[in-house]
């Protein structure tokens, strides 16, 4: 890999570590998004080993300083929270622009690693649908479960078909794959009933 893409790799990352949320994992204490992101990476080489920078900057940098604009400052239904995610995708892609700018990627570049990281085209751009398909996959193996203790099985249900219907046909193969808790398991398969 570039030089320039292990700095922006690194200004990312930096960014996240200042996360005052902090989840433990393996008996260590992590930032948030910065856990977050390294398992975003991971996932996505595992699938996808020759993936581009764009796409690899891109899923590094999803929810880069996410934090920073909370849930909270929107209206509780379903509008706030279509404007608070736009309102995400929109700060993550400028943040990613301002650091890619900084370590001297094209225009080009950093247009591409915006363009994927406002989740354009999904479904039609390979590489926006492999981002996507990430997202999912990573949700399902490290996020489920906390979902599931704070909602209804129903909203779970709901969240799981939401999901599926986002992911590629490749992205729902892998996703049978993972490793999911009986109780996870159980609510995937009655969604998808």
């Amino acid at each position: 890999m570039s030089t320039k893409f292990k700095k922006a790799i690194a200004f990312i990352d930096q960014k996240n570590s200042e996360d005052p949320n902090t989840v433990i994992f393996e008996d260590t204490e992590f930032p948030k998004e910065l856990l977050y992101s390294q398992r975003m990476t991971t996932k996505l080489l595992d699938i996808e080993a020759n993936a581009s920078e764009e796409l690899q900057i891109a899923v590094r940098a999803q929810h880069i300083c996410r934090w920073s604009i909370k849930r909270k400052s929107y209206s509780m239904d379903k509008i706030g929270y279509f404007q608070w995610r736009n309102d995400l995708k929109k700060m993550h892609s400028e943040l990613t622009s301002e650091i890619l700018n900084k370590v001297g990627y094209s225009d080009e570049f950093i247009n591409r690693t915006s363009f994927l990281i406002n989740k354009k085209l999904i479904k039609k751009d390979t590489e926006t649908q492999t981002l996507e398909d990430v997202a999912c996959l990573v949700f399902l193996q490290y996020y489920l479960e906390d979902f599931i203790a704070k909602h209804t099985d129903e909203k779970i249900i709901d969240i799981l078909q939401k999901t599926w219907g986002k992911m590629s046909t490749k992205g729902q193969e892998l996703a049978l794959k993972t490793n999911l808790s009986s109780n996870s398991l159980n609510l995937l398969t009655k969604a998808l009933e």
